[in-house]
C-alpha cells in the first residue's frame, strides 16, 4: 500500500507556557492516556513490577468502550475461521486493509478472549453453555460475542475492577492531557491539567501510549461521548507523529431517532436477530441496494437509509423486528428494549424510528502492527490508533477486539523492554516553552458547536467538492480565529484540537476523488483503484 504524504502546518508545539523546572511533577515508567478498554487492558498486560499512570479527562467510567453495545468479533464456530473473519474484515474495509495487521487481529482474537474469561468478563451462553454466538453487518457467519446489550460497559467493568487491585497501577481522574511531552523525537511523558483547577502537572515517563478514543465530536449527531474530542490525534501531530486515513468517518447506520435522544445506538445486532429497514412509506428498501440487504457493511446501510429519507423527505426511517417475541427481546436486548419502552416504544408491537449518526473514527495515530509510533517509546492503541485493520470501513465488532489485541501487544513490548525502560524512567527533561499570546477565546463553547454543524452539513454521508471547499474555508478561518490565543481551560484546549483535526479531514476528503468505504463523493461515485488505492498520511518528522 502506497502513501499520499501531505503536510499540515504546526502553529504551536505546546498548546500552553510552562517550563519543566517550575511545574509539579510525578515519575512513572509508563504513561496511558485514555480509561476505556484497550488503556485499561494494557496495563493489565504489562509487568507488575511497571510502575503506571492511567490519566482520564473525565470519571474513569466515561468513555466510548462502556457504549459499545453489540459485542466482540471471534471466529469459535466449527464453520468460522480466521481466515474466514481475514476476509469478512477485508471486504468491510474496501482495498484498504493492512492484510498483516487484519492477521494479527483475527489470529490472536481467541487467546485474549479466554484472558477476559478469566478475569470474569460473563459472556452470554447457549444452551450448551458454550459462547453464544450472533451476526452483525458484513460478517458472513455468527460470530460476535455479547453480553446482552451491553457488553461494552460489562467488559469495561470488568477491567477496570481487576486494574484498580494493582498496587503498580495509579488512576488519576478528571486530567486532561494537554501535550506528549518529547526530547530528540522520543517521548518524556505528558503535559497535564486538573480539569477542575485547570492546574499543570508533568508525567514524566520513557512510554506513553495514547488510547484517548477517537474524534466524533466532531459532528452534531455522534454516539460518542462529550470527552471524544480527537486530542490524543491533536497532540500526537503537535509532537510529529503522523496521522492517517482521517476522511474515514463512520456512521452507524441506525440511532434511535427521538426529539429529546438521537444519539442512543439501536446496536446491529439487532439488525442480526432479523430486523428489517423500511421506510417512513413502510417499504422495505435494503435489497433494492445490496445482496446482503439490512447486514450489508454500515457504509453501504447509511447511505441507503440517507437516500431513503431524501426520497420521501423524512428525517428518520424505521426498524421492524416485531415479529420476534417480547420475551426474547427483553432478554437479547434488555437496554435496548427499556430505552425505547422509555420513549412509548415497545419494540416487539412498534416500529423503532432511526437514523444514520456519527459513530467511528477509521483514521487516527499511524502505528505499525505493535502499536509503535513514530516517536520513540510513543504508542498509540484502541479508536486513537490508525494500524490499517479497519481501512476504509470498520467491520462491526472488531474495534473492542482491536483494543484487546494490540493492548496486550503493547504490554508485550513494555515487557521485552523493561530493564531499558526502568534506565530512563526517573529523568526529567529540560524544556521551557513559551509563545506570544495575545487573545483569549470567547465562548469555545459555542464556537464548538459552529464547528460541529459545519461538518456535519458539509463532511458527512455524502460530500462533494463544493460542500468540502465550503467547509474548509470555514474550518481555515476558525484556525486563523484561534491563532495565538491563551487556552485558559479545558473547553478552550478541546476546541482548538478539534479545529486542527476538522482541518485535516476536510482536505483528506477534498484529496480523495473517489467514493471508496466510508467515504462517498457525490461528484466521484465511484472508487479508483488505480489512483486512489493509497492512504492519505498528515503530519510526522519532515
Amino acid at each position: 500500500m502506497t502513501e499520499l504524504k501531505e503536510q499540515a502546518s504546526i502553529e504551536e508545539r505546546y498548546l500552553v507556557d510552562f517550563s519543566t523546572e517550575d511545574i509539579p511533577c510525578e515519575f512513572y515508567d509508563v504513561v496511558i492516556i485514555g480509561s476505556g478498554i484497550a488503556g485499561v487492558y494494557t496495563a493489565l498486560s504489562a509487568p507488575k513490577t511497571c510502575r503506571i499512570l492511567i490519566i482520564t479527562k473525565e470519571t474513569i467510567e466515561i468513555n466510548n468502550s462502556v457504549l459499545a453495545q453489540g459485542g466482540i468479533a471471534v471466529s469459535l464456530d466449527q464453520h468460522d475461521s480466521p481466515e474466514l473473519h481475514f476476509k469478512d474484515t477485508i471486504y468491510a474495509g474496501a482495498g484498504l486493509c493492512n492484510e498483516e495487521t487484519v492477521r494479527v487481529l483475527v489470529n490472536e482474537a481467541t487467546e485474549n478472549i479466554a484472558t477476559l474469561c478469566l478475569y470474569g468478563v460473563n459472556f452470554d451462553r447457549d444452551e450448551g453453555r458454550r459462547l453464544a454466538l450472533t451476526r452483525e453487518g458484513a460478517h458472513s457467519v455468527n460470530r460476535i460475542i455479547h453480553i446482552g446489550d451491553a457488553t461494552g460497559k460489562e467488559v469495561c467493568d470488568t477491567l477496570v475492577n481487576a486494574v484498580s487491585f494493582l498496587e503498580n497501577v495509579t488512576i488519576k481522574e478528571c486530567t486532561f492531557a494537554i501535550d506528549l511531552i518529547t526530547e530528540d523525537n522520543e517521548a518524556r511523558g505528558v503535559l497535564a491539567a486538573d480539569a477542575r483547577t485547570m492546574e499543570l502537572k508533568a508525567y514524566y515517563a520513557p512510554v506513553v501510549v495514547c488510547a484517548s478514543g477517537g474524534y466524533g465530536r466532531l459532528y452534531s449527531c455522534t454516539t460518542n461521548p462529550e470527552v471524544a474530542t480527537g486530542d490524543g490525534a491533536a497532540l500526537a501531530f503537535r509532537a510529529g507523529a503522523e496521522l492517517m486515513d482521517l476522511e474515514f468517518v463512520q456512521f452507524h447506520p441506525t440511532v434511535f431517532f427521538h426529539p429529546q435522544n438521537k444519539s442512543f445506538l439501536i446496536s446491529e445486532a439487532v439488525r442480526g436477530e432479523g430486523a428489517l429497514l423500511l421506510n417512513v412509506n413502510g417499504r422495505r428498501f435494503m435489497p433494492s441496494y445490496h445482496e446482503m440487504a439490512e447486514l450489508a457493511p454500515r457504509d453501504i446501510v447509511s447511505r441507503a437509509i440517507f437516500q431513503e429519507m431524501q426520497k420521501t423527505g423524512s428525517q428518520h426511517v424505521y426498524l421492524d423486528i416485531t415479529h420476534k417475541d417480547r420475551e426474547f427481546l427483553e432478554r437479547r436486548f434488555p437496554t435496548i428494549f427499556r430505552t425505547c419502552l422509555s420513549y412509548g416504544i415497545d419494540m416487539s408491537r412498534d416500529y423503532i424510528p432511526v437514523a444514520p449518526s456519527q459513530h467511528y473514527s477509521m483514521g487516527g495515530i499511524k502505528t505499525d502492527e505493535w502499536g509503535r509510533t513514530g516517536i520513540k517509546g510513543f504508542f498509540a492503541v484502541g479508536e486513537a490508533a490508525c494500524n490499517g485493520i479497519h481501512g476504509a470501513n470498520r467491520l462491526a465488532s472488531n474495534s473492542l477486539l482491536e483494543g484487546l489485541v494490540f493492548g496486550r501487544r503493547i504490554g508485550r513490548i513494555i515487557a521485552e523492554n523493561l530493564e531499558a525502560i526502568k534506565k530512563k524512567a526517573g529523568i526529567k527533561p529540560e524544556i521551557s516553552y513559551g509563545i506570544k499570546r495575545a487573545k483569549k477565546i470567547n465562548d469555545p463553547e459555542k464556537l464548538k458547536q459552529r464547528l460541529q454543524v459545519i461538518m456535519s452539513e458539509k463532511v458527512g454521508i455524502m460530500r462533494s467538492r463544493e460542500s468540502l471547499c465550503s467547509a474548509l474555508e470555514e474550518v481555515s478561518a476558525m484556525k486563523r480565529g484561534l491563532e495565538g490565543a491563551e487556552l485558559t481551560d479545558i473547553s478552550a484546549m478541546e476546541l482548538k484540537n478539534m479545529v486542527t483535526l476538522a482541518g485535516m479531514v476536510v482536505k483528506a476528503a477534498l484529496l480523495r476523488e473517489e467514493s471508496r468505504g466510508a467515504h462517498y463523493r457525490c461528484d466521484f461515485p465511484a472508487p479508483d483503484d488505480e489512483l486512489w488505492l493509497k492512504n492519505i498520511v498528515f503530519g510526522g518528522k519532515s
